[in-house]
């Protein structure tokens, strides 16, 4: 099922690596997969975290990585959604004051 050197190994410090995926398998950029991660994207990847971590999914030596993980993206999360919001007035001023 997986080929040779595919596998993902975990250093003693909890860190996953994998080798990098063979480019000659990849589809063409235009094939209509788009690689990008959105805001949407993280919302989700938060709370798959949060509801792994309730469930036990993650063992006490991997919590440290997790939740440091886990804080850095509410942080971006969170300057997002005041960027956002930062600049919702500004385009509401635009179309009033058009």
């Amino acid at each position: 099922m997986s080929e040779k050197g595919s596998e993902a190994t975990m250093n003693e410090l909890g860190e996953i690596s994998a080798p990098a995926p063979d480019a000659s398998k990849a589809q063409p950029a235009d094939a209509g997969n788009s690689l990008e991660l959105t805001v949407n994207d993280l919302q989700l990847l938060r709370q798959t975290i949060e509801v792994a971590s309730g469930r036990g999914a993650f063992k006490a030596n991997e919590m440290l990585t997790v939740g440091t993980v886990f804080n850095k993206l509410e942080t971006f999360l969170a300057a997002v959604a005041k960027q956002q919001s930062s600049q919702q007035p500004n385009q509401e001023e635009t179309k009033n004051g058009s």
